[in-house]
């Protein structure tokens, strides 16, 4: 077989069963569903309703009327009898059941499964190996970093009779999750890679996260690992154990020295005689990653040469899937160093969240080793294409030139190769499109990426997404089950951006967005964003466009109110929602406590508006100094919120927490709470480390200079210096929002990871830093803050101001991991 077709018989015969419920057809099950924003080929589908951070039992009626028909619940959480055309099994765990049939279906295959653990190093150390391998394998691996409870289990079910070598990740965070990791994969070669700092927070010492770890090594036949990182725990193999490092170990690194083309040879002995392999790589993560690929293949039983030979080609790893903006109005999502069928997946259900435009196009490579199972592949291929609703396909390749009649339900371009895909370009008239370029290495799309990809001046703000889902469900968490969520992304949401943020907040089912003006949710709307929007300062010129767009207007004072009223009743509308602003202490905007009676009785003399949320603003929530002031607030809305609510006879939403409120304030949720700085990870009041860093900024060095002692660098004759020195231009100004409060080294960017101080006042398009200690060359990239939080306290302002002052001439790249 190549897709896996199981009957529901089968299913049941290997999961542990409480019950079942069989009343649907009988379909044979080829896809494992988890979220019903992600649902493919439906049909032959099985929806396992995971609990987490959300009840995936909530999810059962949208998976049900999209044509699922085979669930997988927990006992007494749905009533199976709103689903009659639908089989029920019943478990005690769907999680559980999920991965016994992932381990069921891996025990079917007998090929070498190759287990990787560790902190950090593991996705590269399993790409870099794909690499290696591929030329005597046809190897199946975990698509991206798909290592965890979760993730294992769809890894292992992409494993088919065509592949003959499994590479799997295996990632934890806290104690207990190794053995149901260990059991699905059941590896015949366990590898563990570097023991970091990373999630130290969840084990009580790092010594029991070694010890979790080194779970997955429990009786594989072969245990390949650093004894550095043991601590000296014994590692649980029973089979061969394949040192490296240092003195004693199988393969003893003896050394390394950097090569003239930033490379370096590394030196070890390994059985009696001094090795060695050469890597285009210099920093230590690499150098480390690349000696237990070293080890693995020696394990493995390969020759000396040959590894050495390949070793030398490695290339780095493009984990990243990246969107930019493209020309002619595009949206470029940038996934092209690999291709097959799980991480293409992967990629279009990332197309699929984006809204911004009509037209879906896939530029598609040819799927590498599909050979042998070619038309398999590439059915499979046009299903995901159709399921994901995509517009165009442009092929670039023989094989799709061989099964272009599969493709005939999209408009399809199919090249022979990159080169004629090129010359062909402009009369593809690619415009106002979102469009997908996956393809794998040998087929170079990054000449694709140039030639659509709107020309940058070179510095960049890169927003990881995935830290930004991260950030939003730490923040989830914190809330009760019946408290609606409503994100702030006024101001380009905090300098990050517009429809690419909202679409993932869209696409994570927030239920409310907020903006200060309504040009800004005009945009949202052009966009295709579909959530609420709440617009918090609207002005009576945009009234028309508020309406057109069915934005949602914060009223906040009397002559507001009666405006917008008015303006509905010329219109002969009813019933259009009004956010209602009451002022508890901030002084800003809002009617006073005491317009209450007078505020109910005009909203109760009009049917055109009905108030669909009342909030207030709180002042200092993250200072415990002020608690007693917050208190005062929380009181005064309550009393507020009260008196209109029993004046009006009708509920409505109640909301003033901001993020710090949601972090030290858990009485103040009431039915909505607002998250802003705190989406980007910037925790405020309490400390957060369990926020992720959402936002880098980063440029290149133009130009080097070697500056004599004594003379003076910049405007105004400022930046002497008694020792000649090397100074680096860098493409960032204060036109940028690179804060001229930063020059004359009070700020400080990253050049290889060291920082170095700026010299000189900072320029309106560029700024000068000392670089004399560092090796640079001219093209390399240059952080300029990670650490925003930091950063500012270094100028004594706040990180929103750093964040929301970015110009957009700055170009925002969107990754996600």
């Amino acid at each position: 077989m190549h897709k896996q077709r199981y009957t529901l018989d089968t299913v049941i015969a290997a999961v542990t069963i409480v019950r079942t419920v069989t009343r649907g057809p009988a379909m044979q099950i080829n896809s494992l569903l988890y979220d019903s924003r992600k649902l493919t080929d439906t049909e032959h589908g099985l929806f396992f309703a995971l609990d987490g951070r959300r009840d995936g039992h909530r999810y059962i009626p949208e998976a049900y009327a999209a044509g699922v028909r085979n669930f997988v619940i927990a006992e007494h959480r749905i009533d199976v009898a709103q689903f009659p055309e639908a089989n029920f099994l019943i478990v005690r765990s769907p999680l559980v059941a999920l991965q016994e049939l992932a381990a069921f279906h891996r025990s079917r295959f007998n090929y070498p499964v190759i287990g990787i653990t560790g902190s950090n190093g593991k996705t590269i150390v399993k790409e870099w190996l794909y690499e290696l391998l591929t030329p005597e394998h046809r190897i199946v691996r975990s698509p991206k970093s798909y290592n965890s409870q979760l993730g294992v289990a769809l890894s292992l079910w992409e494993m088919d009779d065509v592949h003959d070598l499994a590479l799997i990740e295996a990632g934890i965070s806290q104690p207990g999750e190794m053995e149901p990791l260990q059991g699905m994969i059941k590896p015949t070669i366990g590898v563990l890679t570097n023991i970091g700092p990373a999630h130290d927070n969840g084990f009580p010492s790092v010594q029991a996260k070694i010890n979790e770890k080194i779970r997955l090594l429990s009786n594989v036949p072969q245990a390949i690992y650093n004894p550095d990182y043991t601590a000296g725990a014994i590692i649980p193999s029973s089979g061969r154990h394949f040192t490296w490092g240092g003195p004693g170990t199988v393969l003893e690194v003896t050394g390394y020295e950097l090569l003239p083309d930033r490379g370096c040879r590394i030196h070890a002995r390994y059985g009696g005689a001094d090795v060695g392999i050469s890597i285009p790589f210099a920093d230590d993560a690499a150098r480390e990653n690349a000696t237990c690929c070293w080890a693995v293949l020696l394990a493995m039983g390969y020759q000396q040469a040959t590894i050495e030979a390949r070793m030398a080609k490695l290339r780095p790893i493009e984990m990243r899937l990246e969107m930019r903006q493209g020309i002619n109005h595009c949206s470029i999502i940038d996934d092209s160093y690999s291709n097959d069928l799980a991480s293409l997946a992967i990629a279009l259900n990332f197309l699929k969240q984006q809204h911004q435009h009509p037209t879906y196009t896939v530029v598609l490579s040819d799927i590498p080793d599909a050979n042998k199972n070619e038309e398999e592949i590439y059915e499979s291929v046009s299903k995901l294409l159709y399921n994901s609703k995509v517009n165009k396909l442009i092929s670039v390749g023989e094989s799709f030139l061989r099964h272009r009649n599969k493709f005939r339900f999209l408009t399809h371009d199919a090249f022979q190769d990159v080169d004629h895909l090129l010359e062909a370009l402009p009369e593809l008239a690619l415009r106002d499109e979102t469009i997908l370029l996956k393809g794998a290495r040998r087929f170079a799309f990054e000449r694709i990426s140039r030639a659509l990809t709107t020309k940058s001046h070179e510095t960049i703000f890169e927003i990881n997404l995935n830290a930004m889902e991260h950030n939003l469900n730490q923040y989830r968490a914190r809330l009760s089950d019946d408290v609606k969520l409503m994100v702030m992304v006024k101001a380009f949401s905090y300098g990050s951006g517009s429809f690419e943020i909202a679409n993932l907040l869209q696409f994570n089912r927030v239920d409310y967005l907020a903006v200060a003006y309504v040009d800004e949710g005009v945009e949202l709307r052009r966009a295709g964003i579909r959530l609420p929007i709440m617009v918090m300062s609207p002005a009576v010129a945009s009234f028309d466009a508020l309406l057109q767009h069915h934005l949602e207007p914060e009223l906040f004072s009397f002559s507001v109110l009666d405006d917008f009223i008015r303006l509905l009743d010329e219109r002969e509308m009813t019933d259009y929602p009004v956010h209602i602003k009451v002022d508890t202490g901030m002084h800003r905007l809002g009617f006073s406590t005491g317009d209450v009676k007078q505020l109910a009785d005009r909203l109760q003399s009009t049917d055109a508006i009905r108030v669909q949320s009342v909030f207030s603003h709180l002042v200092a929530s993250g200072e415990p100094a002020h608690d007693t002031f917050t208190q005062g607030q929380l009181t005064a809305f309550h009393e507020f919120t009260g008196q209109l609510q029993d004046a009006l006879g009708y509920a409505f939403l109640r909301h003033i927490s901001n993020t710090a409120a949601i972090q030290r304030w858990p009485q103040a949720q009431f039915d909505m709470v607002r998250l802003g700085i705190g989406l980007y990870g910037i925790g405020a009041g309490e400390p957060s480390s369990a926020l992720q860093q959402v936002g880098t900024l980063k440029t290149t060095v133009t130009q080097l200079r070697n500056v004599p002692a004594g003379d003076r660098v910049g405007y105004g004759c400022r930046g002497a210096s008694t020792h000649d020195r090397v100074i680096a231009t860098v493409k960032i100004g204060y036109a940028d929002g690179y804060d001229r409060r930063f020059g004359n080294g009070v700020g400080h960017m990253l050049v290889h990871g060291m920082a170095v101080p700026t010299v000189g006042d900072i320029c309106m398009d560029m700024c000068m830093l000392d670089v004399t200690d560092v090796s640079v060359e001219e093209g390399d990239e240059v952080m300029v803050f990670g650490d925003v939080a930091a950063l500012a306290r270094t100028i004594g302002t706040i990180p929103y101001e750093l964040l929301a002052g970015i110009s957009q001439r700055v170009k925002r790249v969107y990754y996600q991991e």
